[in-house]
This record gives structure tokens, C-alpha cells and sequence, in this order.
């Protein structure tokens, strides 16, 4: 089996309604339940967490040790859960500082705490994409995978498409 390592960043995935403050608030990483829900083995579910922030809310410091972190990583192959707002630029620079590695980042639009979310869909079909994409940085999004510089989002239908 083929060792993944798994990192959760925060971002909309991880937000759920705080009824105090009438506010989404990053709260503790998903990743680990929705893929142990999928039935995925405890022996391959290692999560750190890294950030808990809104993507928007990254400085290029902390952006910087993201990539340092992936790049370290002990596995060749990496999924990361990440905002979606800043996703490629965290990608870019992931590419430039951890070539040979297999890397995965994948969001939500919505809260996967929300109705309708997209999260457990956007993880599984990414954990699934790490395991058998070659080496490069990717996307995974709505049931497409690109390499990042392919993506774009358009916040006007909350989607990301092709951008070539």
C-alpha cells in the first residue's frame, strides 16, 4: 500500500455555523471522518493539520511553510484539503518546492457540515486521484482532476473549470 500523506489546511471545507456569532469559522479538520466514513483503513489515515485558516487569511510566510512542510513530507504522494479562494496559488508554489511528488489539493463550496455540500464528494474522488496521478501539483474539484495551472475559479457558479 502506498503510503499518502494527508493534510488538512482548513478553508470552507472545515467551516461550520457558529449561531453566536452568525459567522462561518474554520473548525476542526474533516478529512480524517469523511474518509474513515468511506471505510478507508485507520492505518492510512494520518491527518495533520496544518493552518485552520480561510485560505484568504494565509500569509506568504505560512504559504512558504506549506510547502516547505509537503516538500519534507515523508510520503511521495500528498492530498491536502486548502480554501479554495487561494488553492493555486498554494499549488504554484507547492510545484516549485517539492518536485517528484504526487500532490492533491482539494476544497469545498460548501461546509461539508452544510446540506449539500460538496466536501465528502471533492475528498474521496481526490484521495482517489493521489493514489494514481503521476508525479506533478493537481486540482481535484466537481469530479474533474487537472494539473493546477489548468484550473480556474469562477466564483460566479462556484465552480472550477478548464482554464485551457
Amino acid at each position: 500500500m502506498t503510503k499518502i500523506n494527508l493534510i488538512a489546511t482548513g478553508g470552507t471545507l472545515d467551516k461550520h455555523y457558529s449561531a453566536i456569532t452568525g459567522t462561518l469559522d474554520v473548525d476542526d479538520p474533516v478529512l480524517h471522518k469523511v474518509l474513515a466514513d468511506a471505510g478507508v483503513g485507520p492505518e492510512e489515515l494520518t491527518v495533520s493539520s496544518f493552518l485552520r485558516k480561510d485560505s484568504l487569511d494565509i500569509t506568504p510566510d505560512e504559504r512558504a511553510d506549506l510547502a516547505e512542510f509537503v516538500a519534507s513530507a515523508p510520503a511521495s504522494r500528498v492530498l491536502i484539503t486548502h480554501g479554495t479562494d487561494t488553492m493555486g496559488e498554494t499549488a504554484e508554489l507547492i510545484a516549485r518546492l517539492a518536485p517528484g511528488k504526487t500532490v492533491v489539493l482539494t476544497g469545498a463550496m460548501v461546509p461539508y457540515k452544510v446540506e449539500s455540500s460538496d466536501a465528502a464528494f471533492n475528498i474521496g474522488f481526490a484521495y482517489a486521484a493521489v493514489q494514481l496521478l503521476p508525479p506533478g501539483v493537481y486540482i481535484a474539484m466537481h469530479g474533474r482532476v487537472l494539473p493546477h495551472a489548468q484550473y480556474r475559479k469562477v466564483r460566479e457558479i462556484g465552480r472550477f473549470v478548464p482554464s485551457k
